[in-house]
C-alpha cells in the first residue's frame, strides 16, 4: 500500500468505495504512528470537480429533508442516519484540506490526518449503531449540501478554515450537548456514548481549526478577528450562523469572547 500522504489523500477523495476509503484513512494514521509516512509532495493537485462519492446515499436540499422528532424509532434512525452522513462528509472535508493546500509545516498535515481517522471512527460507530437497528448507511437520503463550503473555498485556505472546522463542526459544539440531554432521557445508552465520543473529538478538531487559522493570519499580518468575521460574511449563507452558541465549548475550541460576542449580535 502506498505511504505518502498525499497519494493516500488522493486515493481516498477519488475512490467512492467506503470500506476502502476507511481502511486507507486508518492505514495513513497507522504509518503516521509508526514514523514511516511520506510527506513529499511530488504529484499535481486534481481539481476538486473530481472528487467522488458513493452512489448512496441519495442527496437531496435541506430544505426537502423529512422533518422527524427523535422521540420515534422511525426519528431515531432518521437522526442517526443524518448524524452518519455528517461523519461521513468529514472525512471527506479533513482529507480534502489536507490534500488541496500545500507547502504547509508537516504539522499541518499530522493534524489534519488525525482528524480524519477519528472522523472515520465516528463513522464507522454510527453505522454499527445503526446496523443495530436494521438500517444501513445510504437506506435513507441525506443533506447535499455539506460538501458546498470545500468547493467554494478550494482556492483559499483562510476561508476554509473558518467555514469548515470553525463554522460547520462548531456548529456541533451548539446543539450536541441538547440532544444528549434528549437521548439520555430516553435512557438511549447506546446513543449516549456514540454523541459523547463524537463531542469530545470535535472539541479537538474545531480547536485545531481555530490554531491554524489564527496561526497563519499572523504569518500573513491579519488580524485574526476580523478577518473571520469577513469570511464568514463573505461566504455563510445569511451572513453568519443562528445562535444559541456554546461559548464555553467554543472558547476550549479557541474561539475569542471578541468572536463570540460578533456571533451573538445577530
Amino acid at each position: 500500500m502506498m505511504n505518502n500522504i498525499f497519494e493516500i489523500a488522493e486515493a481516498c477523495l477519488h475512490n467512492p468505495t467506503i470500506d476502502e476509503k476507511l481502511a486507507q484513512t486508518h492505514h495513513a494514521k497507522l504509518l503516521l504512528d509508526n514514523g514511516q509516512l511520506d510527506f513529499s509532495s511530488n504529484q499535481a493537485v486534481q481539481a476538486i470537480g473530481g472528487v467522488k462519492f458513493p452512489e448512496k446515499p441519495i442527496l437531496q436540499a435541506p430544505r426537502n429533508m423529512p422533518k422527524r422528532k427523535i422521540t420515534s424509532p422511525e426519528g431515531v434512525i432518521a437522526f442517526f442516519h443524518a448524524i452518519a452522513h455528517v461523519e461521513f462528509m468529514a472525512i471527506y472535508l479533513a482529507w480534502d484540506l489536507l490534500y488541496r493546500f500545500r507547502g504547509l509545516p508537516e504539522q499541518f498535515y499530522q493534524d489534519w490526518l488525525c482528524v480524519a481517522d477519528e472522523e472515520a471512527q465516528h463513522f464507522e460507530l454510527i453505522r454499527q449503531h445503526l446496523r443495530s437497528l436494521n438500517v444501513e448507511y445510504g437506506d435513507l437520503p441525506a443533506h447535499g449540501g455539506l460538501w458546498d463550503h470545500a468547493v467554494e473555498t478550494a482556492d483559499d485556505l483562510l476561508a476554509r478554515l473558518a467555514l469548515v472546522p470553525r463554522c460547520m463542526e462548531a456548529r456541533g459544539l451548539d446543539v450536541t450537548p441538547a440532544i444528549i440531554t434528549k437521548f439520555a432521557a430516553q435512557e438511549d445508552t447506546a446513543g449516549v456514548a456514540i454523541l459523547n465520543r463524537i463531542l469530545s473529538d470535535e472539541v479537538k478538531h474545531v480547536e485545531r481549526g481555530s490554531y491554524w487559522f489564527k496561526t497563519l493570519c499572523n504569518q500573513q499580518g491579519l488580524q485574526p478577528e476580523t478577518q473571520y468575521q469577513a469570511l464568514i460574511t463573505q461566504y455563510y449563507r445569511g451572513g453568519k450562523p443562528k445562535g444559541p452558541f456554546n461559548r464555553e465549548m467554543r472558547k476550549i475550541a479557541g474561539f475569542s469572547d471578541a468572536e463570540l460576542d460578533w456571533l451573538e449580535m445577530g
